[in-house]
């Protein structure tokens, strides 16, 4: 990773909206339903099953909250209408949690209640004993379809994992992305790493099928040699294609993380900040455009 990369990570919050929107367009599908169907159409084509979650995170109204709980419902027609390999992601502040938990569980359960399977993902660490709250609710109230995401890098993953052991969870197990303080998250590179594989173990004797979600090839090739009995890798739109494919031909099940919506921002940013050396790319691409069009 060069430093042109790492100064563009670390200015992206600074840059307009519109640049970084051309930044992340490999990482979204688009700002509609339709724009989701087609990516999600093509993924499928291609061997691969989806994922697809409605942006939500930067919404200050319960209205709104309300709003992209219908959306999943149009996301569930969707899929049935047109015959996709897919199931849904949620993010629970899209749902309205930082502004009240029971407005929040309302929204949830309305999703829930459809019948298809719905992962509540995770997010920041300060919804964590909220969302794991919700999930449980959720499962002892007779929800079967609905799974949860735990991350590696957290250092209390772990003990969560016994924790739901009970519940026999199905689980996407990500390393997390959320800047924490070292107090609560692991933040050297190595001990994330070595995190994840003990992670990975603890859910491979508790969890009912687990979603190993990484574009880190160590952590695939340890995932490889031991891989639970119900399983899938996981990876971002836009990540590590070609590897994706070819986890595809040698046999294993494949879903690719499809998000869209109106409210990618702060999505966006996660994604460039996570990998400098894409944002430095495009940044690099999108002047040499400028500079051939005004030669």
């Amino acid at each position: 990773m060069s430093l042109f990369d790492q100064a563009i990570a670390r200015v992206l919050p600074a840059v307009p909206k519109p640049v970084v929107q051309l930044f992340s367009a490999r990482y979204i599908a688009g700002s509609t339903l339709a724009d989701a169907v087609r990516v999600v159409q093509r993924l499928n084509g291609a061997g691969k099953l989806a994922t697809v979650d409605v942006l939500g995170e930067e919404i200050t109204r319960e209205e709104e909250a309300r709003a992209i709980a219908r959306a999943y419902l149009d996301v569930f027609r969707a899929i049935e209408h047109n015959g996709l390999a897919a199931n849904v992601s949620i993010k629970l502040t899209a749902l309205g949690l930082n502004l009240d938990y029971e407005l929040c569980k309302e929204n949830l359960r309305s999703v829930v209640s459809q019948g298809k399977f719905v992962r509540i993902d995770m997010e920041d660490s300060s919804t964590t004993d909220d969302t794991l709250r919700l999930y449980r609710e959720l499962r002892e109230d007779g929800f079967d379809n609905v799974g949860i995401v735990l991350q590696a890098y957290l250092r209390r993953t772990v003990d969560d994992i016994r924790a739901l052991a009970d519940l026999r969870p199905n689980v996407r197990l990500c390393k997390g992305i959320y800047v924490e303080p070292a107090s609560l998250a692991f933040t050297d590179y190595e001990a994330v790493r070595a995190n994840y594989v003990k992670a990975l173990r603890a859910l491979t004797a508790t969890a009912s099928h687990v979603a190993i979600a990484t574009h880190d090839e160590w952590l695939i090739e340890q995932s490889l040699r031991s891989l639970p009995r119900s399983y899938e890798f996981q990876m971002l739109l836009g990540v590590r294609e070609e590897r994706a494919t070819q986890l595809v031909r040698d046999g294993h099940t494949v879903r690719v993380y499809v998000p869209f919506g109106e409210h990618w921002y702060r999505y966006s940013l996660r994604r460039l900040q996570e990998n400098p050396a894409m944002a430095g790319t495009i940044a690099r691409a999108s002047v040499g455009r400028l500079l051939g069009r005004s030669q």
